[in-house]
């Protein structure tokens, strides 16, 4: 039987690591377009809709529904797409999501970013009267003050307003029960896996002071508040959010050394080093600070991204040894042979057609000796 699952968008190469980018309540995964992108570089990003909510079906819930629910739906989602751990982010109702996945299926989750959310939101009360409104008038009379929940002064953001209007009313009211049924407060210390907490200065619905509540009881999170940032941050100050994103999904900078021996491989790195003369050591010690520890560290650029300006500057200098070295890089950063074929196919039209026809018979080379190893190690 074919399961139904919720709308999404997948970006990124599918070998690079899992992130799951959760919606707020009225909005769709436009909401993250000002972010997803840049995340794709060096992960496998998959943006999903609430259930009435952009491409998502409204039957996927109903009446009494619970954030429990919604986050079942996401696990279903992840296992249609072959994913078993994941790390997650959510704002608001999404972000609540990724509270229950960290409270009841630890074991999904590598680590957790919440944003502009809360562990409750405000008692019953308001969301069953808002939800009951909903179903009695549609939503109308909520979209006329969108901009004024999601935003500060001044800003909008017409794609998401518009989105806001074309929910499915029923399935806004059932999301709306969810968010009423809604209290982890008592659970939060139980949360064990790596957890970013990020908070809109200005953020009327879920105030710094709720993602505190979350940071002052999960053991080891972080806080992170945005100034001059609403409810909805990733659509109004996307650089700020993929800033904390990246420190929490990358971690700190790792040193020079230990970049080039994951790029380049231990045994080059090994060779290199057996090498160094005294005549020679403030040269390999100058590659591993500026090279490797400031430029290959900058996380401006993806390592896929730097393997592909590596390859082309290569072949337009005719490097072949290095070149030979770097398509080997290359495979380790997530290059597929396709890909790295296009990246001398493009260097041939600005290159030159004798620099990308010397560059293909390295490439070509390097990637059958890379397979032949591959077959041995299976073969072993």
């Amino acid at each position: 039987m074919t399961v139904k699952v919720l709308n999404h968008r997948v970006e990124g190469a599918p070998s690079a690591p899992p992130l799951l980018l959760g919606p707020s309540l009225g909005t769709s995964l436009a909401l993250w377009d000002g972010v997803a992108p840049e995340l794709s570089a060096g992960h496998r990003v998959v943006r999903w809709d609430l259930p009435g909510h952009g491409g998502s079906a409204a039957d996927l819930i109903g009446p009494g529904a619970t954030v429990g629910d919604l986050a079942a739906l996401v696990l279903d989602l992840a296992d249609t797409l072959g994913i078993d751990r994941f790390a997650y982010a959510g704002v608001s109702l999404g972000g609540a999501v990724g509270l229950h996945l960290a409270v009841h299926r630890p074991e999904r989750l590598t680590s957790l970013a919440v944003l502009c959310s809360s562990a409750h939101f405000g008692g019953e009360a308001p969301w069953r009267e808002r939800a009951e409104r909903v179903r009695r008038e549609g939503l109308g009379w909520l979209v006329e003050s969108a901009d004024a929940r999601w935003f500060t002064a001044g800003y909008s953001d017409p794609r998401l307003v518009r989105d806001h209007r074309e929910a499915d009313p029923e399935a806004y009211a059932a999301c709306c029960d969810a968010l009423a049924a809604f209290d982890l407060r008592d659970r939060l210390a139980d949360i064990a896996v790596p957890t970013l907490a990020v908070a809109g200065r200005e953020d009327p619905a879920t105030p710094p002071a709720h993602l505190r509540e979350i940071t002052d009881a999960v053991p080891g999170a972080t806080l992170v508040e945005l100034p001059r940032a609403s409810h909805l941050a990733p659509a109004q100050c996307p650089r700020a959010v993929l800033t904390a994103l990246r420190a929490q999904l990358d971690g700190p900078p790792a040193s020079g050394t230990s970049v080039r021996r994951e790029v380049l491989g231990d045994a080059h790195v090994d060779r290199a080093q057996a090498r160094q003369t005294p005549f020679t050591a403030r040269f390999q010690d100058f590659i591993s600070r500026y090279a490797w520890g400031e430029i290959w560290t900058d996380p401006t650029l993806s390592r896929r991204e730097r393997s592909m300006i590596t390859l082309t500057a290569l072949v337009a200098q005719g490097h072949h040894d290095e070149l030979a070295l770097h398509v080997r890089a290359a495979r380790r950063n997530g290059l597929t042979p396709d890909e790295i074929g296009a990246v001398l196919l493009q260097s041939a039209v600005y290159c030159g057609v004798p620099a990308a026809n010397s560059a293909f018979a390295v490439a070509q080379r390097v990637l059958a000796e890379e397979e032949r190893t591959g077959e041995e190690r299976t073969a072993g």
